[in-house]
């Protein structure tokens, strides 16, 4: 048979004379128990010594002073959780987007868009200076920049400039002055803007510097550009407001087809 390892614990002189105290109180319990009736509910309680009290509180005062210095108390601190933050959607100014009462029909002759068929009201805005004509048709929402700042995204050409969160989703914002001006372009032209003009029918904005006021053009008081060379985005040009007419349906496949690598130069200021 096999003897039991027998566990030695080696106690303090305060937690001897504790538990020496207990059994005390105890026995004396245990005792008054049995002598004293059942019907008696508070049975007396033997106060020690005052000796033994004396000794009880040095040993508690020890003992309180040991466990203070061996297992500190630990308290729970509550630790505040961080939840993610969304982007804030930006709302439109105004929506600019006006449909055509009717379908025009197909125009001929001077390479006019389908919407020149008849008088259509357009948006000017300015950019780097220079003043542009979109029809309404062709346009979507006003964003206002200010405040807000473009989501970047990696890898993307230099006319990309960046995120805008909004009602109909993320707006990919074009820098419209490398588009207009490539060869004209500079840095600077990044500061200063102030919206983005969303385009109908597709998931980007053109960045602008200003915008001015809509007024109704008629066809016959545009100069068009019989033949759109380098340029296809540019359908003519008004010589009363002193503005460029932008085909935006022509800039919309330029940037599809990824023309901007064969885009000229940019001076660099």
């Amino acid at each position: 048979m096999m003897n039991r390892p027998v566990e030695l614990k080696v106690k303090t002189r305060p937690q001897l004379a504790l538990e020496s105290y207990l059994d005390a109180l105890l026995q004396d319990a245990t005792a008054e128990e049995l002598s004293e009736p059942i019907l008696v509910l508070e049975p007396a309680v033997e106060v020690p010594s005052s000796s033994s009290l004396d000794e009880f509180q040095l040993a508690v005062l020890e003992e309180q002073a040991r466990d203070a210095h061996v297992a500190p108390v630990i308290v729970p601190v509550a630790v505040p959780v961080v939840m993610p933050v969304a982007p804030a959607v930006v709302e439109p100014v105004v929506e600019v987007h006006m449909p055509p009462s009717i379908t025009p029909p197909p125009v001929s002759g001077d390479d006019r868009p389908a919407w020149a068929a008849e008088p259509f009201e357009c948006l000017l805005f300015d950019v780097a200076g220079l003043t542009l004509a979109v029809p309404l048709v062709c346009l979507g929402s006003i964003y206002s920049l200010e405040g807000q700042e473009l989501t970047p995204l990696f890898g993307q050409p230099e006319w990309f400039l960046g995120i805008l969160p909004s009602q109909a989703g993320n707006l990919k914002v074009l820098d419209t002055a490398r588009w207009v001006m490539p060869d004209r372009y500079r840095d600077d032209f990044r500061q200063g803007l102030q919206y983005v003009i969303s385009v109908q029918g597709y998931e980007w904005g053109l960045a602008v510097h200003q915008v001015s006021r809509s007024l109704r053009l008629d066809p016959n008081e545009i100069k068009w550009r019989s033949h759109r060379g380098q340029r296809p985005w540019l359908a003519g040009t008004v010589i009363e407001h002193m503005c460029a007419l932008l085909d935006v349906a022509e800039l919309a496949e330029l940037i599809a087809s990824g023309a901007v690598k064969a885009m000229p130069l940019n001076k660099r200021s």
